[in-house]
């Protein structure tokens, strides 16, 4: 997919054949210190949530987003490459530590605009990312997932990787109004329609 300058994404991937990425609470923190390093330079974060057998982030581009770099034969954009680095560097953790082998991700990393299409996509990739552990069944209450961005919005972590200033300006969210924004549910139809295999996601490298 080619990235563009100023737009906010919906990047996600799986576990290959929808396998368990997660195993326990050590594997989201070598995770995510694995963000901070591969992920955090090349974009803003806005949001984000790690599930014991996906992930998803929603994210805005900015000048290194969009610049390209040799791999291989061909040219990619920092943030498709550091996804590459991050999912490359997490699978060799994992299949040390699990001593398995083979491809860990499904090949194809997933990278969806919220700047096309439906209105307030941009809040509703928000609250479908926090609201997937309640709709999974892990957690009765958003707020009780440890590996999402919630918290960071909700004042129940000191430090966290959204730019949540930024997100407050691009999702034209209000503070006061975060929690109960948060809960607001959309027609199933509506989501599908933005993420569902059905739409139109572009593949974020080849």
């Amino acid at each position: 997919m080619n990235i563009e300058l100023s737009q906010m994404y919906h990047i996600y991937n799986q576990g290959n054949n929808r396998e368990t990425i997660f195993h326990e609470k050590g594997d989201y923190k070598v995770f995510l210190r694995a963000v901070k390093k591969y992920i955090l330079p090349n974009c803003s974060i806005v949001a984000y949530c790690l599930m014991p057998n996906h992930f998803h982030f929603e994210i805005y581009s900015n000048k290194r987003s969009v610049e390209k770099i040799p791999l291989g034969d061909i040219n990619v954009s920092r943030l498709s490459n550091g996804f590459r680095l991050l999912q490359s560097h997490y699978a060799q953790y994992f299949n040390d530590k699990y001593a398995r082998t083979g491809s860990l991700f499904r090949q194809k990393t997933k990278a969806k605009s919220l700047d096309f299409g439906k209105e307030n996509s941009r809040l509703i990739a928000m609250q479908y990312i926090h609201q997937n552990p309640v709709k999974h069944g892990l957690v009765r209450n958003i707020a009780d997932w440890p590996y999402s961005s919630i918290r960071e919005y909700m004042g129940l972590v000191d430090k966290g990787i959204c730019n949540k200033k930024l997100a407050m300006s691009l999702i034209d969210l209000q503070q006061r109004d975060f929690q109960w924004d948060a809960y607001q549910s959309y027609d199933e139809l509506v989501i599908q329609s933005l993420f569902s295999r059905k739409s139109r996601a572009r593949y974020l490298y080849t």
